[in-house]
């Protein structure tokens, strides 16, 4: 057997385990007893430090990213309050629309570090340098080192996971947290171990806390593997699967708990929900109103930021390169493990593990490709895990049906399996290269050319010289990594900002670099957000669900002013902007930095007041919250549909002489939500006077009533 193959060889397999009427500890030695060959801490350092790299380069140039996050991370470096709730302004007034683990870790690495990009992006990095280790650690443990890189590898190449793991969206904690409670469910298999099993909840309720209710799609499937392979009788394993629910519950029960029992008096808003209530956000907005598409207060649900349902949704113009280039392969390697493991005993942990990383995958991919409220392409990241742990342990298992001994027809079919995974990645890649027939033409030809070749050669390795036999696996992992790579440097070279980021170059029909926007939308000329279903305006704006204009749109006869769904004017829209830098206002995906003139001016004896400036939505008040460093008060939460403040609490702080001034923004209504940010505009133009600050509208609620 040459180089090559010993790589890719299993080590002796574990014992399965015993009888349910058997002690635990005849389950065989423990997996950490292996000793690795001397090249395998190399190769993984040398993964983790490329990694590391990929994650980190040039991460300042995203500046706040989704300044949604950012803002509420500045907020909670300087607010234990605002911490522990995830408010999105110091002086707690709502939170941000999802639970706040996410935000804690940068929150307290503003604390440390001060308030700036690499501080709130480079624990986002180091989750996912964290996240590759893990799945190693995970994969080697009962399939061998060789597959554990090549897990990892998969992982970090993946272009959403480059893309999460560079940006302050709440996934890159989500996905670290379940590859561990994949981990802990394991080693929980492996003994039996009570201990194990309820850490493993306890990770799955945390992930609950970061980002609510798509942490729960892999409790059955950790569950079930449990509950099948476990080595113990079935009550014990019962009553262990129980324990482990009790850890979900706990964990993420405690902060829950809580908000709901804290006066609403007492607390902020909880952004996202109607009722200002933590329990109708996690059931309706976050759970399974993403499900039905009943997300009242949302401004997706059914429509164009949903993009369409089906299996072929992660395969689509905006899914297909963040995803799919090796999910084809996954599934393949994982029916041929499964076909390998044949009737193997109860206990057996190769049928396991590929029982817990295939139903990860499927479970996921399934719910993702059928829920029919808003759905991102990011969400995405969720798989990569999985669909790296398939390929890493099907290609080992695969590889080692061709060694010495095994009967030729199972080497023969393991062979032509491989050959045919290899093909099918190299064809699919060739397809999604295509989507961007501009970029880089050259690598869609070599890539096809490649790996077909490398396939061919494939099913006659056995005939061809030992000594090329490396080389035709270099070959072919070059073919298969090739276009995820490329889309991945492209992503770690690109800001992101706003709300919806999307990885790699820009695709026909879909979304590109930077920021991304809604499926099926074109690009706006200043490269900002697309418009549902492609509806861009020549002027820059966008037009949205049921003829409502965009933040920071002109409605007609209103000076400076925005147009509300449904034809209501609002003050203060803020004129076309004049980019990142300029002196126009935010929108609903992404906001926008002051002119030095109008910080200046909200700047201004901040400290007599609780809020420095009140404005409509939370990306709109992000932008002055983060250049002012003042807390900004964000009506009606993310888009503005949240009854967060009404129009009498809204005026009873201006009488308070809590708001200096009230900047210009319009909101909008979509699938229901409160009408109250549009009460509150007209209140404040027909109460107050309006003035101009570089091209955007200002009212001072501390000057006195108009007229």
């Amino acid at each position: 057997m040459d180089k090559t193959e010993s790589l890719l060889t299993l080590p002796t397999p574990v014992p399965t385990g015993p009888t349910p009427t058997e002690p635990t500890a005849a389950a065989g030695p423990p997996a950490r007893g292996r000793r690795d060959p001397a090249w395998v801490r190399p190769a993984l350092a040398a993964l983790l430090l490329a990694t590391a790299l990929l994650y980190l380069w040039g991460l300042g140039a995203s500046g706040w990213a989704n300044s949604f996050y950012s803002a509420a991370a500045q907020a909670g470096s300087q607010s234990w309050k605002a911490f522990f709730y995830g408010s999105s302004d110091a002086a707690n007034a709502i939170t941000v629309d999802k639970t706040p683990a996410s935000l804690w870790l940068m929150a307290l690495s503003v604390r440390v570090f001060g308030l700036n990009s690499w501080a709130i992006l480079v624990p986002q990095a180091l989750l996912g340098v964290a996240s590759v280790g893990v799945l190693f650690a995970t994969v080697r443990r009962w399939y061998g080192p060789a597959a554990g890189l090549i897990a990892g590898a998969v992982l970090a190449v993946t272009p959403v996971a480059t893309l999460m793991f560079r940006f302050n969206n709440p996934d890159a904690l989500l996905v670290l947290l379940l590859i561990g409670g994949a981990y802990a469910t394991v080693r929980a298999v492996e003994t039996a171990s009570t201990r194990w099993i309820v850490l493993a909840g306890a990770l799955v309720g945390f992930g609950f806390l970061t980002k609510m209710l798509q942490a729960f799609l892999v409790i059955p499937v950790f569950a079930g593997v449990y509950l099948l392979a476990a080595p113990t009788g079935f009550w014990r394993r019962v009553r262990q699967v129980l324990a482990a629910g009790l850890g979900v519950v706990v964990a993420a029960g405690w902060w829950v708990a809580i908000v709901e029992l804290v006066p609403a008096s007492a607390r902020p808003y909880i952004g996202g929900s109607q009722g200002n209530s933590i329990l109708e956000l996690t059931l309706g907005y976050n759970g399974l109103g993403r499900i039905t598409g009943a997300e009242e207060g949302s401004v997706g649900g059914r429509g164009p930021a949903s993009g369409q349902t089906g299996l072929g949704r992660l395969f689509d113009t905006e899914n297909g390169g963040q995803i799919s280039w090796l999910l084809p392969a996954a599934l393949i390697l994982l029916v041929a493990g499964l076909l390998l493991a044949g009737r193997a005993a109860r206990t057996d942990r190769r049928r396991a593990g590929l029982l817990l990383w295939g139903g990860w995958l499927l479970v996921t991919s399934v719910i993702f490709s059928f829920m029919s409220g808003i759905f991102h392409a990011y969400y995405s990241v969720a798989l990569a895990p999985a669909v790296g742990a398939l390929v890493g342990i099907g290609v080992t298992l695969l590889w080692q049906r061709r060694a010495p001994g095994v009967p030729r027809w199972q080497a023969l079919a393991a062979t032509v399996t491989l050959a045919a995974a290899l093909a099918v990645t190299a064809w699919w890649s060739w397809r999604l290269l295509g989507r961007s027939p501009d970029w880089y033409p050259w690598l869609r030809t070599a890539v096809l050319a490649g790996g077909l070749a490398a396939a061919v050669l494939l099913v006659v390795a056995d005939r061809l010289a030992r000594r090329v036999v490396p080389v035709l696996v270099a070959l072919g992992a070059t073919a298969a990594l090739a276009g995820p790579v490329a889309y991945s440097i492209q992503t770690a070279a690109t800001p992101h900002t706003g709300s919806i980021p999307s990885a790699g170059p820009a695709v026909e029909g879909g979304s590109g670099p930077g920021r991304g926007g809604f499926p099926g939308g074109g690009r706006m000329r200043d490269g900002g957000q697309n418009a549902p279903g492609g509806q861009n305006r020549t002027d820059g704006q966008f037009a949205l669900p049921g003829g409502a204009q965009a933040p920071g749109g002109q409605a007609p006869g209103a000076p400076g002013g925005g147009q509300a769904q449904g034809g209501g004017q609002l003050p203060g829209g803020g004129g076309q902007g004049r980019g990142p830098a300029g002196g126009g206002m935010g929108g609903l995906l992404d906001s926008r930095e002051p002119s030095a003139e109008l910080r200046s001016l909200l700047e201004a004896n901040a400290v007599d007041y609780t809020w420095v400036a009140a404005t409509i939505g939370s990306q709109n008040a992000s932008g002055y919250q983060l250049a002012t460093g003042e807390p900004v008060m964000s009506i009606g939460g993310f888009n503005g549909s949240d009854p967060s403040p009404t129009l009498a609490q809204f005026q009873r702080y201006v009488a308070e002489g809590k708001i200096h001034y009230f900047v210009g923004g319009s909101g909008f209504r979509a699938n229901g939500g409160s009408s109250a940010s549009q009460e509150i505009a007209a209140w404040v133009a027909e109460t107050f006077e309006a003035t101009t600050v570089d091209g955007v509208t200002v009212y001072d609620l501390t000057s006195g009533q108009e007229g």
